[in-house]
């Protein structure tokens, strides 16, 4: 099948419901059974039949199964947040002595969970380059257990390349983890270039609408026990409800990804001919130094992207963002609505110092109008001007 029919029919079967179209909510926790040959039975079979509602039901396997098949992946596991995937399938991995490697350029919050959790079970953590290619060769010890990869990097958006990566931690039995969230399960192919775990904060794209909080983890047949394993005995069991939303967004994912990389490339090029700017950070840009490497492995560019301004304080920043009328100030990103927040990323890096002329900024481009936005970023840049 092509992606646009994979997203709009995997993980249904109204004939199993009544005709109904899309896989219908089941709240519950209890689960009874027949007999207790039932219920054993069920036991044996915890990926797709229901034991237990933390265990997950119809509506959670539904959800699982379309996300699979739209990232190309053995099968998915769905959790309660990004976060939760992340910490899922860092911690699949995590034993006293074990040895990660962690790309600098990675989410504060997985970081923050390297240095906060892991790093205090005695697991040892080091961060590299993500520029580092083929070259994370010399960083892979005896001890190394798995590579957490994230490109385009969280917040400087720098392109890894994924398969000499995977070549390299492969060679020597190392497992190979990337959050995929910026490209979705649209734009990357992981298991085509060479993933073993594919990381998605549903909450973005894939859910669309800025009104839930959910992960999923795809992964390869090889891992995919360890990972669901991991996954209960946490407990990060997603509500029915969110997964039914998250359902619904990924029928309309292609429609609407396109127009945030069309409504994005177009800022970002407007974006490079202001003077109040140094540079954006944008690899779907061919001026961007990652350009070619998106170009070879990335379907699409989604609406996240970088900007670094012209020397200014923090306040001046401020001053443009403030009242802005169509970007808000939020965290997160993926649904329909426009953000402009300030970013710091030299706070979150330790093998490759960020430097950059300016303050930096992270845009995600929504699905308004794109004079509209422009219109609302010119103002924005006059009240910058205005208070330098």
């Amino acid at each position: 099948m092509k992606e646009d029919t994979i997203l709009v029919t995997a993980g249904r079967d109204p004939h199993a419901h009544d005709g109904v179209v899309n896989p219908p909510v089941y709240h519950a926790s209890t689960i009874l059974f027949p007999s207790v040959a039932a219920m054993h039975e069920a036991h044996k079979q915890p990926f797709d039949s229901p034991s237990y509602g933390r265990l997950g039901t119809a509506t959670t396997f539904a959800l699982e199964k379309a996300v699979a098949a739209a990232e190309g992946g053995y099968r998915s596991i769905a959790v309660s947040s990004g976060v939760a995937a992340i910490n899922t399938a860092l911690m699949s991995f995590a034993k006293s002595g074990a040895h990660l490697l962690i790309a600098d350029s990675v989410y504060f919050p997985t970081r923050r969970f390297c240095e906060q959790v892991l790093k205090p079970l005695g697991v040892k953590i080091d961060y590299f380059d993500p520029l580092i290619g083929k070259g994370i060769e010399a960083h892979l010890r005896p001890e190394t257990v798995a590579v957490f990869l994230e490109s385009p990097g969280s917040l400087t958006f720098e392109v890894q390349d994924v398969p000499a990566i995977t070549a390299a931690a492969h060679a020597r039995d190392v497992a190979v983890l990337l959050d995929n969230t910026w490209a979705s399960p649209l734009f990357f192919k992981p298991f085509e270039h060479g993933v073993d775990i594919s990381i998605q904060a549903a909450t973005k794209y894939i859910v669309g609408h800025a009104d839930v909080m959910l992960g999923v983890v795809t992964t390869t047949e090889k891992w995919h026990h360890k990972l669901w394993k991991t996954a209960r005995l946490l407990g990060a069991c997603p509500g029915p409800d969110d997964c039914y939303l998250a359902l619904r967004g990924l029928r309309t994912l292609s429609v609407r990804l396109r127009q945030h990389q069309e409504n994005a490339l177009h800022i970002a090029r407007w974006l490079q001919q202001r003077p109040e700017v140094s540079r954006v950070l944008c690899p779907a840009l061919p001026e961007d130094p990652g350009h070619a490497i998106w170009k070879r492995d990335f379907l699409g560019a989604s609406g996240l992207f970088g900007v670094v301004l012209k020397p200014v304080s923090a306040a001046v920043v401020a001053a443009m963002l403030d009242d802005m009328e169509f970007f808000g100030i939020g965290e997160s990103w993926g649904g329909y609505e426009s953000l402009a927040i300030p970013t710091w990323p030299e706070k979150c890096r330790s093998a490759v110092p960020w430097e950059a002329e300016g303050p930096c900024l992270r845009l995600h481009i929504g699905l308004e109008d794109v004079d509209d936005l422009m219109a609302d970023l010119k103002k924005g840049f006059e009240r910058l001007t205005r208070a330098c």
